[in-house]
């Protein structure tokens, strides 16, 4: 059964379940989708995790024209989960998740336990960042269902991006939420790559290398320098435009062409949320983000991202 059949299979249950109501709904709709995570964590080769909007799909079009390159492929075609692997059995299962709905399906929230056993790649960006780009695609990319599930404001909500960036259900405490979560459990998955995307924006060849080495399928220079300059913003932005990989769905099309806040790629630019707001507004959101954030990561704490850095060498 295929990842296509799945997804439409769960559509038509969910749908089937309108006589019920919103919330129950919602739990069944999150722990269909956390079921069908469970099979892809027990299948995978390899996990990729992130908050969405820490750079998950730059790296996913990167590893896709390394082995695009490497097999022949169109370049059309992005890793998502088995569609590379069943056309090329070398290519390895990757399961990108953003760890939203397993703990739905396995009643265990707060603890990554299924993920100990597994090679995982865990994906961090600042977290003010994060919550700026959140923004961006709950206002124009977002479905009405997935702001449903995963407790967005509603479509038409009217609310600033400093009063969503500050917002529990979704904003800056729910992403060091996330973080935190991932922090105290580090030293329990004993095959572990941390990876920033700072690192990543400043040194993206290098840091490639080190991902495709941990996944095991390392890369010649040849391979590196091409996906480099296929997923350069500027080319990523120009093929979203150009619908080149309209088959990955509408997570990679622009929802309107003329307007660069509904792109996927939209600024990627490291410390951007700093243009967004007045002096007293970034004094708040890095006052939370210093005394909320365990240290592991490097924001807020220098100390912190040494120790990330370390471990995502080893």
């Amino acid at each position: 059964m295929n990842m296509a059949f799945r997804t439409t299979m769960r559509h038509v249950i969910s749908s089937s379940l309108f006589f019920l109501s919103d919330e129950r709904r919602t739990r069944i709709e999150r722990w269909l989708r956390g079921h069908e995570d469970a099979r892809k964590l027990a299948l995978a080769d390899c996990v990729i995790i992130s908050f969405g909007k820490s750079g998950r799909t730059w790296l996913r079009v990167m590893l896709s024209r390394v082995y695009q390159v490497r097999h022949g492929l169109a370049q059309r075609h992005l890793i998502a989960f088995d569609n590379l692997h069943n056309r090329i059995p070398a290519i390895p299962l990757i399961f990108f998740t953003h760890d939203n709905y397993l703990k739905d399906y396995t009643g265990q929230p707060g603890t990554k336990r299924p993920y100990y056993g597994k090679k995982v790649i865990l994906m961090v960006r600042d977290p003010a960042d994060v919550a700026v780009s959140q923004y961006h695609q709950w206002k124009f990319r977002m479905t009405d269902r997935k702001k449903t599930i995963n407790n967005y404001p509603p479509a038409g909500a009217d609310v600033s991006l400093y009063d969503f960036v500050m917002m529990p259900s979704c904003g800056l405490p729910k992403i060091i939420d996330f973080m935190n979560e991932w922090a105290r459990e580090l030293g329990q998955i004993r095959n572990l790559m941390v990876i920033r995307y700072e690192d990543l924006r400043a040194n993206p060849k290098e840091m490639l290398k080190r991902v495709l080495e941990f996944i095991g399928t390392p890369a010649r220079e040849e391979e590196l320098q091409e996906a480099v300059q296929f997923a350069s913003v500027d080319n990523m932005r120009a093929l979203e435009q150009k619908r080149v990989f309209w088959l990955s769905g509408r997570r990679m099309l622009a929802k309107d062409r003329n307007n660069p806040n509904t792109y996927k790629v939209r600024r990627a630019k490291v410390g951007g949320y700093r243009d967004d707001f007045t002096p007293e507004q970034l004094a708040v959101i890095d006052s939370v983000v210093a005394n909320r954030l365990l240290p592991g990561f490097g924001y807020g704490n220098a100390e912190g991202g040494a120790a990330v850095d370390q471990r995502a060498a080893g």
